[in-house]
Formats: C-alpha cells, structure tokens, sequence
C-alpha cells in the first residue's frame, strides 16, 4: 500500500513508466479496495477552506466594542451605588446591541456560503478496466481518470494517452486555450508550463484522453494558490476603524466629565458621594449614543441586501462602506469587462470584407467566402449547441467561427466534409488543419495565426475558383490589413486549403499538408465588451475613480477593449508581466502616481499583489476584480476583493469580500454608488445622534454649575428612553435615505479622513445641539417658573415636587420636539431640504410617528410615567412644543444656505475632495 510520504516525493514530470511505478498504480487504474484504502491517507479531494472567525469570537467582539466598555462600566457603577433598576436597564441596553448586531453580520455572510461548489460532483475513472463514475472527493493520487470535452479537471494528473484542449485561464489568466498532449517532449520547466500535465479546476474544452492522478485537494496547484490567498489576512474597513476611533473619542470625553462631575456634585453641590456617583453615571449615559452600532449595523445591512438585488453578494457589512471610498478598480478583463463569449466581426476575402453586424448575404458556393466557410466548418472540433446553461460548450474561438459559417449559409451537412484525419492545434505552430473527403475529392483545411499561415499559402483564392498566385502586392496587402486589425484589439486567424492526391494521403505529414496552399480569409475576433461596461466606466471617471486593467491576457488585446470601453480617456498605458518584473519599486510607485490609466498584461498572482500593495502603500482605497485561482491571493490583499459569481471559481469566491452574481462590471459601479450613499447616510444619523448629547448633558452641568441651587432638569431614565426609544426609529430610516445630487461627481475620500470629522462635531454639537440645549432649557425654567419655583427651593416633597416633574417631562418632551427637526434637518449635509423633497423618505416620517406615540405613552401610560418619572403635560404646554422643530430645522437650513453661497467655503469643500 503507498503512503502519503511516498507520493509526496514523486515528481510529476519524470517518465510516464516511472511515475506509474512511484505511484503503485497500472494505467487500467486502481481497485476499488486500493482506491478506499488510499481515501483514508490522503483524505478527500476537495479544498480546505478558511472560515474566517468562530461565531463565538464575532459574539465576543459585540460585548468588547469599545462603547459597549464605556456602558459595562456604567453599568458596573450603577450595581455598586444601589441603582439596580438603571444597571439592569443597561444590560439590557448592551444585550440589545450585541445580539442585533451579531444576527446582522452572521446573515451577511451565510448568504455567500449557498454559492454553489467549484469543482464538479462527478468524475469517470478506470477502475481495473472498467469505467465508473464516482464523486470527485473520492479521488486519490494513483487514479486513472477519462478527460474529454465540456469536463473539468477533478485534480491534476499527467496524461497517458490522446490530447486534450484545456482553457487554463482560471490559473494563468491566458483566455486561449492550451493543447496538452500525451509525449509531448520535453517536460523540464515551470510545472504550469509542462505541456502533458493537467490541473484541477480548468475545463476541457476539446479532444479525449486519458490520465493518472498526482496530487488531489490541497496538494495540487489549485490548493497552493488557495493556501496562499488564505494567508493573506484581512485588515478592518476604514469605517470600522473610524467607528472604533470615534468611540475611543467618545469614552474619553465620558469619562473625563463623568469623573469630574464627582468632586463638582460632592464640593459645590453638596451631594452625597452615593448621588454624585448616580449622577456621574448619567453623564456617561447621556454621552454615549447606545443606539450608534445598531444604527451602523443596520444601514450597512440595508446596503448589503441592496446590493444583493442589484447582483452583488457582500460576505462582510463593512464591505459596502469600503466600496465607497474605492478609489482605484484594478480589474480583470476576460468575464468581467467581456461577456466571456467569442464573436466573430468580420471576415476578409479577396473578394472583400463581410461584416457579421446584422444580415449576411449568402454566397455563392465557389466564392472565397463560402470557401472559407466551408473550411472554418470543415476545420473544427467544436459544435453549435444551445445548452440549458445558455453557454456553448467547446473552444469560444471555434464556436466564434461556427456562428459566422451559419451566417454565410453553411452548416456541417451544408460543408459534407467526411474527417478522415487531423493535426491538432500546436501552440508553438499556432495552428491547426485537416483532412477532409468532400464528395470524391480531398482537401486539407488550415487554420491558425496568419503570420503561419501566409507563409506556408502560395496561392490565393478568386471567384469561380480561379485562384491566383499569392504575390508580393497581396502579402503587403494581407499585412497592412493585420497590423490595423490587430491595433484594434481584434484576434485574427487564417484560412486556408489546398486539394490533395488521394494517393498522397497514406503516410502525409504535417508539413506536407500545411503546405502550398490557397488562402481564403482572414477571421477577426473579438470578445464583445459588456454592453453596460461604457457607461459605468464613464461613471467610475465622474467620481473620479481610476481603472487599471490587471490581466493575464495580451496586452494588445486588452488595449482594444479597454479603449472600446472608454478606459483610458486620459492616456493608456500597456505594461507587459516581464517590464513588470524588471521595473524597481520606486519607478512603479511613479508609474501607478501618475493620472494614466494602465493596462498589466500577462500578470502573475505576484504580479497582482505586488500591484496592490503599491497602491495601498500609496494611500488608494483597491477594489480588485477577478475570477480565475490566479486573482485570489490579490482579491484578499485588496481593500475590497470582488469575484464573479458564475464564472468564478471556488477559491476566488472565498478571497473576495463581494460576489458579483451576474458577473457584471457595471454591478461593481452601482455597488461604489452605495457604498457612498451608505456612508453619507452613516454621516447623516451621526449628526442626527450626537445633536442630542448636547440637550442630555447639558442639564447635568447646570446642575453641578448651580451648585444644586437648580434641580436637575432630566433623569438617567428619561435619557435612556430617549437614546432607545424615540431616536432609533429615525436614526434608522437616516440609514435608508436617497442619495444627494452629485453623489457620483464627487472624487473618492481619502482612506484617512475621518467619518466624524470638526464639521460633524460643529454641526451636531454646537449647531443642531446647541439650539435644541437652549429650547429645552427654556422649557424648563419656564415650567418651573410658572409653577412657583426660585432658585434653591427644595423640590424632593410637596407641590414644588410635582412642578419639577412637570418641568423634567417638558425637558423629556423638548428634546423629543427638537429630535424631530434635527432629523429633518439631517436628511442633507450640503443641499436643501427642497432639493430631496420632505415625502421622499417615507420610512423617517413613520419613525418620527412612532417617536410621538412613543413619547406620548411615557408620559400618560401609568405604568411608564412611574418608570421614568413624568407627568402629563397640560395642553398650553404641548403647544409650546410645536414650534420647536421647525426652529431646529430652520436654523440648520441657513447654515447650510449660508455654507452654499459662501465662495470660500466651497473653495475649501473642494480643496478637501481633491486632496490626497
């Protein structure tokens, strides 16, 4: 029996004997027994993937946010100075915000684990002469599997007999596909260069063969690119690392006033050390938004489930965020920027040029182009089917060349070309022909590169069959027209026959049928850009985000779709996989600093992270798109990893942080558009949260201030009732607000500006606070006044008592009242409230519904009035409160108003969106 340790050490590229014997199989395969046996040692062909953090870590990190601290120390607080009832109050507060949060984040990314499996269920394998088909896990290194067309690779093995087509584009990012064939020659050299060797998770995409399995799940080449994106560990979003900063802040700032609210209530207020405790503990509720992380949380949610409809799987919430302060897309371009489907555009023949851009007139039989059609038809190994997936199975190239033989008339029955034998497409000959009985007379077909072809043709095809000598003039002719074709991007082939002896044909060689031959047409190709691409280019260059094209493709290729797609608008620069290797750091820093859209072609998996890592280290947000294994270790390097969704594979889908479901690139401009719309409103309920720490704390220091001469205007409860009560409701509708105009015209943030900038604080604190703190303020007195109190009454007992019952409520209510203008208020960081429209956020005026019943319960429900200390208002007061929120409002209209005709204002807003 063959141990792990034995078949660790075989080398894949000794002779095809040797490896057999190294592996203890035969090539009619194992025994059933030998290939359970050999499951025990090796374990199952499939990848080990990394998961990420145990839901019982997420849990944890909920509880030691560093907001939820600040309120287990209140809470802790509370306990040792007797408030009971206010510490259970927040615990629960704390609960409340851990479990939302982790449901959240946990339904985020289970919406990503339903994507199907990479590699495929079945796979037929030789089992002591027979065939079986069993489940690719089972299989082992030792196996003899069956590879033909439409199948993907289950593991990597070396081929024993026949040849094999393979699109290796998942690993090296090349979309032509590669011939691999039984003793080929030499097998020295890279292994992903070896040209008898196939590997697990690329397609077969023509031909039959037969091969020995070498390496299964981890150990194969897939597996080690996989292990190497898992190694490269994910760094926090730049809004959870703010979010986090801000907190900080806000703990600092709590517990700084809290503690120096102790010796102000013990000194100058003559308090107990018990009351000043309490009431210190009201300081640092009231400055902590407990309603802040739900509020994130949610928005980021929302986000993640629009996306989820416009195309786009998010695997982390804060993802989304990220996506907004994008600045630089490094993209793929075969299924991403391209549908993935080869089209052929037009042909040329010495009888002119036919275009396949609607309907094509059918020539006549012995015309050049009905020849060429003949021969593509004659020529090809792939067939035209309409599977149920909608994606022809087969080389896209020859399947390209099918289509147009359709549009000119001729089918395979049309052709009647009996296949009597065939050279293979050589990768090193860069062509392909055949040999063909048409009636009773035979021809060789040729097609490949026309730089091969041209100069094997001597001849070159005429109408009626009366071909001509192929002179100096045509071939300078022929050449004009490639190098023009080929600026375009377009990929040309040649075809050609010639008519053949039937007694030459026993024993003809590649060289003699590949040669003198009549040329009849010049194929261009092209793999069609996504018709929705040009638009979201466009937009990406609005918001001033840059496109680079990080491919495994031709760079001249690449440089025809990228110009198609209007990358490039201010220069485009092709940089070849070997300039890349040769270009020091410091010249690529240079390169990547410079406004000119760039085009890496032929990049390696290093290539892309060496990319990426410039870029970040240059301070640019990097969303990096991809769908081959090759793409995985950069898409997890990358600020945001975006994979495809239907052509992706396994290994790139579990890298990225975002799943494109429709492959679409224009999803990825949407997804920008929401990342920023979800920050803007992350801003948005920020303001509108921290407006209301101004009125909450702000009664606390008049009574330290006062010396207890002025009677506290707000309770701890009633703080409570207000942060998760009446604010969350409309903080999170904030969260689902519209964009701005201009969203999209703006330039990226830079990955170090704060989410809570001066602006912020000036506005929420000072501005819509400050206000909000003098109405509230004035409420106040003026119930106490009308009540009887002057400074310094004792209002513990009697009818003074019920008086500041009555004030505490107003206070209660005039925040509520303020609230609601704040909100409105917040809807618009810049525009005016008009531009958006009062009704256009129908989700905030059912929060702000809710608000007012809410607040009206705790202040006439029984029950409620007793928890948080309140009393119904008599109407006059309630009249009082209706103007408050249209104060609120207007007063932050006209700042912004003011803020809008300001030149230097909008001189320094600029400057700020521009800056580096």
């Amino acid at each position: 029996m063959v141990t792990a340790t034995e078949t660790a050490q075989v080398d894949p590229q000794e002779s095809t004997d040797r490896l057999l014997r190294d592996l203890r199989t035969r090539r009619d395969g194992l025994s059933p027994r030998e290939a359970e046996r050999r499951t025990l040692v090796y374990g199952t062909n499939e990848l080990i993937r990394h998961h990420g953090r145990a839901w019982p870590r997420q849990l944890v990190r909920q509880f030691t946010h560093p907001l939820a601290l600040l309120l287990w120390m209140a809470a802790v607080l509370a306990g040792i100075s007797g408030s009971a009832p206010l510490g259970v109050a927040i615990v629960i507060v704390i609960l409340l915000n851990a479990a939302f949060a982790f449901v959240q984040e946990r339904h985020a990314e289970q919406a990503v684990e339903a994507l199907a499996a990479f590699l495929p269920a079945r796979a037929r394998v030789a089992r002591q002469g027979t065939t079986e088909t069993v489940d690719v896990r089972s299989l082992v290194p030792g196996e003899v599997i069956f590879l033909s067309e439409g199948d993907r690779v289950s593991a990597d093995a070396r081929l024993l007999s026949g040849s094999v087509e393979v699109d290796l584009s998942t690993l090296t990012g090349e979309s032509v596909p590669v011939l691999i064939r039984f003793d080929a020659g030499s097998t020295t050299g890279p292994l992903i260069e070896a040209p008898d060797i196939v590997f697990s998770g690329t397609n077969v995409v023509g031909g039959d063969a037969t091969a020995v399995v070498f390496a299964t799940g981890m150990h194969t080449e897939l597996g080690r690119i996989a292990a190497l994106s898992q190694r490269v560990g994910h760094e926090e979003s730049p809004l959870e690392k703010q979010v986090k900063r801000v907190a900080w802040l806000i703990a600092a700032v709590a517990v700084a006033m809290g503690l120096a609210f102790i010796p102000l209530g013990t000194l100058m207020a003559g308090l107990s050390l018990d009351d000043s405790v309490n009431f210190a503990i009201g300081l640092l509720v009231a400055n902590v938004p407990e309603g802040l992380l739900p509020t994130i949380t949610l928005a980021l949610a929302v986000g993640v489930r629009t996306l989820a409809r416009q195309g786009a799987l998010v695997k982390r919430l804060s993802a989304v965020e990220t996506l907004g302060s994008t600045s630089v897309i490094c993209t793929d371009k075969t299924g991403t920027l391209t549908m993935n489907r080869m089209r052929t555009t037009k042909l040329w023949t010495p009888d002119g040029v036919v275009t396949f851009d609607g309907s094509v007139a059918v020539p006549a039989p012995d015309a050049p182009a009905g020849r060429a059609a003949r021969a593509v038809v004659a020529c090809c190994s792939a067939e035209i089917r309409r599977p149920s997936s909608g994606v022809e199975p087969g080389d896209p190239t020859e399947v390209a060349l099918l289509h147009a033989a359709l549009s000119l008339g001729v089918t395979g029955e049309a052709a009647g070309a009996i296949r009597l034998s065939q050279f293979h497409f050589d990768p090193e000959l860069r062509r392909m022909s055949t040999v063909d009985r048409i009636g009773d007379r035979l021809h060789v077909h040729v097609k490949g590169a026309p730089e091969e072809i041209l100069d094997r043709c001597t001849r070159i095809a005429c109408p009626a069959g009366a071909d001509r000598v192929f002179t100096g003039s045509d071939r300078e002719f022929t050449a004009n027209l490639i190098r023009d074709w080929a600026r375009e991007g377009l990929r040309l082939l040649a075809v050609a026959e010639r008519d053949l002896d039937a007694a030459t044909h026993p024993g003809l060689t590649r060289g003699e049928a590949e040669s003198d031959l009549t040329l009849l047409g010049i194929a261009a190709m092209l793999d069609p850009p996504r018709p929705e691409v040009a638009a979201a280019v466009a937009r990406c260059h609005s918001a001033g985000i840059r496109i680079i094209v990080v491919t495994g493709d031709h760079g001249l290729t690449a440089r025809g779709i990228a110009r198609s797609v209007g990358i490039g608008h201010a220069g485009l620069r092709v940089v070849t996989g070997a300039e890349l290797e040769q270009m020091p750091e410091p010249d690529l820093d240079r390169l990547l600093a410079t406004d000119v859209e760039l085009i890496f072609a032929r990049s390696s998996p290093e290539a892309k992270l060496r990319i990426t890592d410039a870029l970040r280290d240059s301070g640019q947000v990097v969303a990096m798109t991809g769908d081959g294994v090759n793409d995985a270790p950069a898409l997890r390097r990358s600020d945001i990893g975006v994979a495809m969704g239907r052509s992706g594979t396994d290994v790139a889908r579990e890298a990225a942080t975002m799943v494109l479901t429709d492959d679409n690139f224009a999803t990825i401009v949407s997804a920008v558009e929401a990342g920023r719309r979800v920050y803007d409103n992350v801003r948005k309920f920020i303001v509108y949260i921290f407006a209301h720490a101004t009125p909450e704390v702000v009664p606390f220091l008049v009574y330290a201030l006062s010396g207890g001469q002025v009677p506290l205007p707000l309770t701890v409860m009633q703080i409570l009732a207000i942060d998760l009560g009446t604010e969350t409701l409309p903080a999170l509708a904030l969260g689902r607000e519209k964009a701005e105009p201009g969203l999209m015209d703006r330039r990226p943030r830079t990955r170090t500006q704060n989410v809570v900038d001066r602006g912020i604080l000036v506005r929420s604190w000072g501005l819509l606070g400050g206000v909000s703190a003098v109405l509230v303020m004035a409420l106040f007195f003026t119930t106490l006044l009308e009540g009887g109190w002057y400074v310094g009454a004792d209002v513990g007992a009697g009818n003074l008592h019920h008086t500041w019952q009555s004030a505490t409520t107003m206070s209660f209510l005039g925040i509520v009242a303020c609230q609601i203008g704040t909100a409105f208020a917040a809807r618009t960081e810049h525009a005016s409230l008009t531009e958006v429209g009062v009704n256009s956020n129908p989700l905030l005026l059912w929060g702000i519904a809710f608000e007012v019943c809410f607040a009206a319960l705790v202040v006439t429900v029984p029950v409620l009035r007793q928890v948080f200390g309140t009393v119904p208002p008599q109407w006059n007061q309630v009249l009082w409160l209706l103007p408050l929120p249209f104060v609120v409002w207007g007063c932050d209209e006209l700042w912004r108003w003011h803020r809008r005709r300001t030149p230097r204002s909008t001189a320094t807003r600029a400057a700020a969106e521009i800056a580096p």
